[in-house]
């Protein structure tokens, strides 16, 4: 059954016209339906409740960052991040394109307030952390890349796509339906049985005033060297920080982001890509999980596919209250 595969592309737009334009075309002439800002004619609050709705419907998404960081919203985020992070949270499969040597581009398609140069700077390495991306220079590069980027995404992360109506077939839609319901009864069972499990106890647990032993590795764009990080925090910093993320039930890889950008805050270390041990990663996860503070579950995405969500609990987000709150100082 031939599939059309939906695929959001984000981007700055004034500066990004003519890469906007060979990355459409490209996507036409694979079959695939292309979605972005040409749909949208101004981008406000508003609109952004539209644009995230789109995204929902989309298999893929598809980024590429020039020089500029874009239009700011009301939370000081560009538009273009925004939508980021919401893909990513979604669990939607990203595919990124970062251009080499943005120093080079000119003024015009540059940020010359230095704030938002502060800002691209940022959102480059949090894009290019824990994921492949590929580095283009000229806007005729980008349908070569696109073409071999996609489809081997498709290949290894197939998503439910769009199919005319008329050749699904009525069996196969049947199939489906049972398969759902099927599924339906068996998270009825899960969620009854959540009052009657009992809690699981384990003795001798760190506590949240105990510290970890983090580590991980970076990498600098000039020359490519490899250097190892080592930080110490407590469970109850970590957690403090972390926490407000998880009332959204962000997926495993967005929690391990905003680990590493916390982390990467404290050490202050210039580098352009940065990464967190799995091992010191699963050790975070395994124990907030075992005291109780989240719920981590192997769920389907948006897109049909399956990934990992954090989910905070009861007893996390009373945490959560008494590690951020603010006690008033009067008497």
């Amino acid at each position: 059954m031939d599939k059309r595969y939906q695929v959001f592309v984000s981007s700055t737009y004034a500066d990004l016209k003519e890469e906007r334009q060979q990355v459409l075309q490209t996507l036409m002439e694979m079959d695939c339906i292309p979605s972005g800002m040409e749909m949208f004619p101004a981008t406000d609050e508003e609109q952004w409740e539209f644009i995230k709705k789109v995204i929902d419907d989309c298999d893929y998404y598809l980024l590429v960052i020039g020089g500029r960081y874009g239009s700011l919203s009301d939370d000081g985020i560009s538009y273009t991040e925004k939508e980021y992070q919401y893909a990513v949270e979604k669990g939607i499969k990203v595919i990124a394109f970062i251009h080499e040597s943005p120093e080079e581009l000119s003024v015009s398609k540059t940020d010359i307030d230095p704030r938002l140069m502060e800002k691209l700077k940022a959102f480059r390495q949090n894009v290019s952390t824990g994921r492949l991306v590929k580095f283009w220079k000229q806007a005729n590069e980008l349908p070569g890349l696109v073409a071999l980027s996609l489809t081997k995404t498709i290949k290894m992360y197939p998503a439910i796509g769009w199919v005319r109506a008329n050749s699904q077939s009525n069996t196969e839609t049947l199939n489906e339906i049972n398969e759902l319901r099927k599924e339906n009864d068996n998270l009825r069972k899960r969620i009854g049985s959540l009052d009657t499990e009992p809690n699981v106890m384990f003795d001798n647990l760190a506590d949240l005033s105990e510290t970890i032993d983090i580590n991980g590795t970076y990498k600098t764009m000039r020359g490519g060297n490899t250097y190892s990080w080592n930080t110490q925090m407590s469970w109850g910093d970590l957690f403090g920080k972390l926490s407000p993320y998880l009332l959204q039930s962000p997926s495993d890889n967005y929690v391990k982001n905003r680990i590493l950008d916390d982390v990467f805050l404290r050490l202050d270390l210039r580098h352009d890509s940065y990464y967190l041990d799995d091992q010191d990663f699963q050790t975070i996860k395994m124990q907030f999980m075992a005291l109780g503070l989240v719920d981590v579950q192997y769920s389907k995405t948006t897109q049909g596919g399956m990934a990992l969500f954090w989910k905070i609990t009861e007893s996390g987000k009373r945490t959560m209250f008494k590690l951020r709150t603010i006690q008033s100082t009067l008497e």
